[in-house]
């Protein structure tokens, strides 16, 4: 009979674990992360890298170090703050793509997003800090996890929302407890409404949470990595672990690739590739990474039904991460079509709901196009996180099936 122990929030196998300690060598050499400092040599792509992936796979630098000494340190009680989320085997996708490919169900966190990754880690180190009330600006998964965790630790939860959140989405903050405020026709006059009132807070027990450019969602986000490496290691049939050989993910303002790539390094995922994906009306990631300067590159607007998608720049430090990870690095751009086809072909795989913005990570298996290119050449299972999103329902669903793919 196997036993297992609960260590944080990870649930690991006693015998594999055992297993390994007997043929695993232990280091404390860490790794820094990159942030304001110059970038290394361009990254090579995903196709590049992977034409001698095979052999390289197997040496003991490219092997997963399913250690938990190597899981993200996070504030004292976040854990208990989100969800351990399934990592499954997709049988559909496996045939589609010709090699395993596996969905990392984001999707079931309590907010319906990722997200609460992130806000776990943030808001409760905002409490230790002494920060009673929380102020964000966010018309989709952002608020929606803010409203979830901040209400679990007892704090005071506003969030500014522009003219165009879905009526859903507001409801659904409101039955959060949380206090919303609808300003301005984008984000961006939102956010600096929340700003403002940040400012006019007394005494620093306000706090403003961003939604995605905070090392402290980054460190939170960086868990699925973590949960990723003890599941597939537990799915090892013969004891070899088996490094993911590419994690695809959605990119907007890039917090959830900065969480990814941060968990990649800290558990040395040398040979794993990181795909980043966007829909074309807004590619403020993918116009970034392409520009001749390196620098972020602001959108004019958002031009897309993926609005979850919706920043109009991305973090620089997104970009240094991208540069600077080993195991190769693409970003991709899909279209509104693809984005939905994903929605709606996942959704009859899987019986879950996903809004199109988590569409854009699925299109890269589900287009033709899109899986041509960047999945053929990866060595290794593929795992697509499965970021999820609250604004969709059957109605949502259907209406954007209507107008993308009646023809």
């Amino acid at each position: 009979m196997l036993h297992s122990r609960q260590v944080g929030c990870y649930h690991r196998s006693l015998f594999t674990t055992i297993a390994i300690a007997t043929t695993t060598t232990l280091t404390t050499t860490t790794r820094v992360l990159p942030f304001a400092a110059g970038f290394r040599s361009p990254v090579p792509s995903v196709s590049a890298l992977h034409t001698s992936a095979s052999s390289a796979s197997m040496s003991s630098s490219s092997a997963m170090i399913p250690l938990d000494a190597l899981a993200a340190d996070l504030a004292e009680g976040a854990e208990n703050l989100f969800a351990e989320t399934p990592l499954i085997r997709s049988q559909p996708l496996s045939a589609l793509v010709g090699k395993p490919v596996y969905l990392k169900l984001d999707a079931m966190q309590a907010s319906g997003s990722f997200k609460d990754r992130g806000m776990a880690h943030l808001c409760a180190t905002f409490q230790k800090e002494g920060t009673t009330e929380l102020i964000s600006s966010s018309g989709g998964n952002a608020g929606l996890a803010v409203a979830t965790v901040g209400g679990r630790l007892g704090l005071d939860v506003s969030v500014i929302v522009p003219e165009t959140t879905k009526p859903l989405v507001i409801a659904k903050l409101e039955s959060l407890g949380a206090k919303v405020t609808i300003h301005g026709v984008n984000w961006n006059a939102a956010d600096g409404l929340a700003r403002e009132r940040v400012d006019a807070k007394p005494g620093g027990a306000a706090k403003y949470v961003s939604p995605y450019d905070n090392p402290l969602l980054w460190t939170g986000h960086s868990t699925l990595v973590d949960e990723i490496a003890n599941q597939l290691e537990a799915e090892a049939e013969d004891g070899q672990l088996s490094p993911p050989g590419a994690i695809v993910v959605s990119v907007g303002g890039g917090g959830l690739l900065c969480g990814v790539l941060e968990g990649c390094a800290r558990r040395k995922l040398s040979s794993t590739a990181v795909i980043a994906s966007e829909t074309d009306g807004a590619s403020c990631f993918k116009q970034s990474w392409e520009a001749e300067d390196g620098k972020p590159v602001t959108l004019a607007g958002i031009d897309s039904v993926a609005t979850s998608l919706g920043a109009t720049s991305c973090t620089p430090i997104a970009l240094e991460r991208a540069r600077s990870h080993d195991g190769g690095f693409d970003a991709t751009t899909c279209t509104d079509r693809e984005a939905v086809d994903a929605c709606v072909r996942f959704a009859r795989d899987h019986r879950m709901l996903v809004e199109p913005a988590c569409g854009a990570a699925l299109a890269v298996a589900y287009s033709e196009r899109l899986r041509e290119k960047y999945l053929v050449g990866v060595d290794g299972p593929i795992v697509i996180e499965v970021c999820g999103g609250s604004g969709v329902d059957i109605d949502l669903m259907q209406a954007w099936k209507n107008e993308f793919l009646s023809s």
